[in-house]
């Protein structure tokens, strides 16, 4: 079986460690602002840069920098310099804006096109895929949509900046968005506080009660009503494997290094079970009950 990669979500240097010893893959982290964790994450400085390069080089992980939110004119020398001096001191990018995209592969940097874009479909794909060297899929996309997607990139000989077949990754794990991503506005237009800027106040967290124009209320059992459970792919895992992602990202750059530690190494655990041909629901229970441990919303 091809080896499936776990990306990892880190936010500091305890949850660095953490996903470390958890023997994740790859790492993403996000700089002060200008990627999707701007508010609710610590976040790291610039200058902590070579420092993080040089812990994931000795330890033989790949480590990506976000800048994956919408960008505006007052961005663009701040991105210019971050590039510039990120440059060898990273694996590559998580980018979404087409000029942020552009001016990486310019420099010669690899780049994951982020979920923020919703691709969604293989002409995407292909307009994309002589720029970056792997695509997280929309969220919203289902198994066999993935599926039909990855198979005409094998039909299609559909290759990457590096002229190797583009590779695919998916989300495995964490919190969902209500809306589509990069499609809501509710944080903007209560707090004026853009959700497509990092700085999401998630208010479909909140408790709501439901009435029409007439003060009719709507009889609802949960007030939650916009409030979407988290994923969680151990229950299918299998099947993800089987269709042929290059690699599963887990959300939650937010959440605490016991999150990041217990969530890296029950999906590494599942994976190895899968391969010896030993991924029956009995570990899948044992599995999943390992991951209620740590902060959740259900699944």
């Amino acid at each position: 079986m091809k080896k499936i990669k776990i990306l990892a979500p880190i936010n500091d240097f305890i949850s660095l460690k953490c996903a470390i010893k958890a023997k994740t893959d790859c790492v993403y982290f996000g700089i002060n602002h200008l990627n999707m964790r701007a508010r609710n994450s610590v976040n790291f400085k610039i200058k902590d840069l070579k420092k993080i390069h040089k812990i994931c080089k000795k330890n033989n992980i790949k480590h990506y920098l976000t800048l994956n939110t919408v960008i505006y004119n007052h961005d663009i020398n701040t991105i210019k310099k971050i590039i510039k001096y990120s440059k060898n001191k990273i694996t590559g990018i998580i980018a979404s804006d087409n000029f942020v995209i552009q001016y990486a592969y310019k420099n010669k940097i690899d780049i994951i096109l982020s979920t923020q874009n919703n691709v969604t479909n293989i002409e995407t794909i292909k307009f994309y895929a002589k720029y970056v060297n792997t695509i997280v899929l929309s969220r919203e996309l289902n198994l066999k949509q993935i599926k039909e997607i990855i198979l005409m990139i094998k039909k299609y000989k559909i290759l990457n900046n590096k002229k190797k077949l583009i590779k695919i990754e998916i989300f495995c794990h964490g919190s969902l968005c209500m809306a589509i991503s990069g499609k809501c506005y509710i944080s903007l237009y209560n707090n004026n506080t853009s959700a497509n800027r990092g700085i999401c106040k998630q208010n479909c967290r909140y408790k709501y009660k439901v009435k029409d124009q007439f003060n009719n209320k709507m009889d609802i059992n949960n007030e939650y009503i916009m409030s979407s459970k988290d994923l969680c792919t151990i229950p299918f895992l299998e099947k993800i494997v089987k269709i042929g992602v290059s690699q599963l990202k887990i959300e939650g750059r937010s959440k605490s290094p016991e999150y990041i530690y217990t969530t890296i190494k029950t999906y590494k655990k599942a994976l190895k079970l899968i391969n010896e041909n030993n991924y029956n629901n009995k570990n899948k229970i044992k599995l999943l009950n390992k991951l209620k441990k740590v902060y959740n919303r259900g699944f």
